[in-house]
Parts: C-alpha cells; structure tokens; sequence
C-alpha cells in the first residue's frame, strides 16, 4: 500500500493542493504550444469585444448553493 494512501484525506487534499500551488507559482516553466497561444489570444479578443467581465465569485457560489 502506498505511504500516500495512508494519510487521512484531509492531508491528502492538503498535499494536491501545495503541489498544485507550486506549479502555478512557476508557470513560466510550462511552454505553450502554438495553438494554445492563438486560441488564448482568440479568447482574449473575444473577451475584449464583449467587455462583459462576468458576475461575482461570491455571486455565484451563492446561486449554487441555492440550489443545493
């Protein structure tokens, strides 16, 4: 059995979560494709001619739980 398997899923959840900080803290390391670069920049465009800027996280996450 794995030592991961072993630690309570609390601090299982904890570890995915510094892992998952400490790519996104380096992001400069993780090359884009060509692709994903014009399609960011598509997205982006499109973004910049709606100028909708979406709704509140907190808005949202309020409206989810509404529903549950």
């Amino acid at each position: 059995m794995s030592s991961i398997l072993k630690l309570p899923i609390e601090e299982r959840i904890r570890l995915v979560e510094d892992i998952w900080d400490s790519i996104a803290a380096d992001q400069s390391a993780l090359d884009l494709t060509e692709a994903q670069r014009k399609e960011l920049d598509r997205r982006l465009d499109e973004f910049e001619k709606d100028g909708d800027i979406g709704r509140e996280a907190s808005e949202v996450i309020a409206e989810i739980r509404s529903r549950l």
